[in-house]
Order: C-alpha cells, then structure tokens, then sequence
C-alpha cells in the first residue's frame, strides 16, 4: 500500500445547477476540477486511469491555494464515483456480528436472517473459517446506490429492514489472481457504504435449501447510501485500524474497529480476484460488523433517521421513508442521481 507525505485530499461529486461536478476536498473546501482537467470530468474517470491520475491530483492538492474553492458544507454530496462498476459484497466477516446475529435469531425464535445455530457453535465454526475457511462474497446491484443525503425508501410489504456500515473498497486497476500481499496496490481508495439489508426477505418458504435470496435482501432502490468521500489509499491509513460509527436517531448503534474482520481487506480482495476479474471502478464492500438492527431487536421505520460516519472517510445523514403503492402503480420514479453534467 502507497503511503504519502504529501497534502491528504478527498474526491467526491456535487450537485450544481448545470449539473453534477467532480470536485477534490481539501481542509474543508472543494475545488471544481473541471477547470483543471476538462469538461465533464468525473471521479470514474479518474478510478480509470489511476495510476495516472492519483499522481496529477497529488500536484494540483500540493500547489492549490488554501482558500481555493468553495466551503464544503455550501454544497451537496453525491455519491462520489457514477456510475460505479460491480458491486462485490462480503457477508458474515465481522467475529461479534455474525455471533450477535445468532443470538438475537435465538432470541426472535425465528431464523429470517439464516443464522440460527447456537452461540457457542457459532464461535467455533467463526474460528475454524478464520484458519481454514474462505470468505463469503455475493453481488449487489449498482442501481441501489444513492447519495449520502438522499432519503432511503422502505419497502411497503416487507418489515425487518436493517442498517449495515461498511468500509468499501475501490478498484484501481485490473486484477486477476492477486496475492493477499499485493491486493492493496490494486485500490484506488476507500469509501463508506450503509449495505441496507431486508432480514425477512432473505429467507424464502417456497425455496428452502438454495439459500438466502440475497437479491430481495439487498437491493432495494435507495438500499446503498455511499459517500460522501472517495479517499485515495495513500491517505485513507490502515483500512484495518479505522472506526465504523452508525447511529439511529440519535442513539449509538455499531461503534466498531475494522480490526474485527475476518478476512482483512487484502484478503477479500484476493479471494475475489481468484475468481473473477477485477476493474477499475468495481467496490468491494467488506462486511457490517456488530450493532446491527437484528441484534438490538429493533428495525427501521419511516421517520428514523441514521448517521454513520467511518475515519476520515466524512459523514452520511439519511432519512428513512416510507415507500407508497400508489406512487409505484401510477408510474412513480424513486429518487436517482443524475451522472452527467
């Protein structure tokens, strides 16, 4: 992992009146970087060419002005990189999670989440997978990301929905077959995820024995705040030593190290690219650790609201609302961002 000395900065992409812009973060302020590098310039654009670009971004944070750009909190975050590429997420790779979980399903007398074993056989199997097993990765879909402001629609037939902050990883290059030592050279930066999950859509009666349905459980429209930052990896730190904070009006809900993975980071990333290609602008969401929603017994409701925030990857206030049939039925739009100036 490339580690800098130089002046730290953030991307991220902002609404404006002619469109969205791609803008770079610095000490409070965010410069319009479409005077700089062209028309229509976009944060994707950059992950594409990366190696070259984090270079040419470093020069213009090291020479730009202190007072250059605008405050940051006179402008709206969007999603930082549109569109973005595959969207690879890893489950169960938090040690108190996934134990949680189980214990709160024992608790509910239930097993909506598909995780029902005893705790203590759940501490076993977690410390046998850490020495021999290998992490567990599913795909979401791209189209259920919103920004880090934008209201997250509950849907109206399904009840236990729940929050999931996670450190995400963004793909600089293409990789295939990467070792655990090398994976991190393959990351552009790091940005923050609420992977908002359906419990009880996750567990279906009429296919008992193919496993959860991940795409009920997960992809909801609005279900992927992301943002505010994308932050370079040579100045994100240790993407094991960063704290994951989520609050539900107010009241602390996860307050977790990333240190309590798993599989870390260059390892999830190495399993995946063992077998599939990764590209620049993939995510790779690395898991929820504990606090959940389930395991508090408690799911969201239209009017919460969440806040989470991860180390120096910024803030995410989002509203949660009710999603209405008669909108759906008379061709109503849920909220998208727009990708284009």
């Amino acid at each position: 992992m490339m580690i800098s000395s130089s002046r730290p900065f953030a991307l991220g992409t902002f609404a404006a009146e002619l469109g969205p812009f791609a803008g770079m973060v610095i000490d409070g302020r965010v410069l319009d970087l479409e005077p700089i590098l062209g028309v229509r310039v976009s944060i994707r654009q950059l992950v594409d060419d990366w190696d070259s670009s984090f270079s040419h971004l470093q020069l213009i944070a090291d020479e730009v002005a202190a007072d250059a750009g605008q405050p940051v909190e006179t402008l709206v975050a969007m999603a930082p990189m549109q569109p973005a590429g595959q969207i690879f997420q890893a489950g169960a790779n938090y040690r108190k999670h996934v134990l949680d979980l189980m214990a709160a399903a024992e608790r509910r007398g239930d097993a909506s989440d598909g995780l029902s074993d005893g705790r203590e056989q759940a501490r076993a199997e977690l410390e046998h997978r850490l020495k021999h097993g290998r992490p567990f990765v599913f795909m979401g879909s791209a189209h259920a990301m919103v920004g880090p402001q934008d209201d997250v629609v509950l849907p109206y037939d399904t009840t236990q929905h729940d929050w999931e902050l996670e450190l995400a990883a963004v793909i600089s290059r293409p990789a295939r077959r990467l070792s655990p030592e090398t994976a991190l050279d393959a990351i552009a930066g790091y940005v923050m995820c609420n992977d908002v999950t359906t419990r009880d859509a996750l567990n279906r009666r009429d296919t008992r024995g193919l496993g959860l349905d991940w795409l009920a459980g997960k992809n909801s429209p609005t279900f992927l705040p992301t943002g505010p930052w994308l932050v370079p990896a040579a100045h994100a730190g240790d993407p094991m030593g960063l704290r994951i904070t989520l609050s539900v009006n107010g009241r602390v809900m996860q307050n977790e190290s990333t240190a309590d993975m798993v599989f870390d980071v260059g390892s999830l990333v190495a399993y995946i690219s063992g077998i599939t290609e990764l590209r620049p602008g993939d995510m790779v969401l690395t898991g929820s650790p504990a606090g959940n929603g389930a395991s508090h017994g408690v799911f969201l409701k239209p009017g919460d609201v969440m806040e989470g925030t991860i180390t120096g990857l910024g803030t995410q206030t989002n509203r949660c609302v009710a999603e209405s049939p008669v909108e759906l039925e008379s061709g109503g739009r849920l909220p998208s961002a727009p990708v284009g100036r």
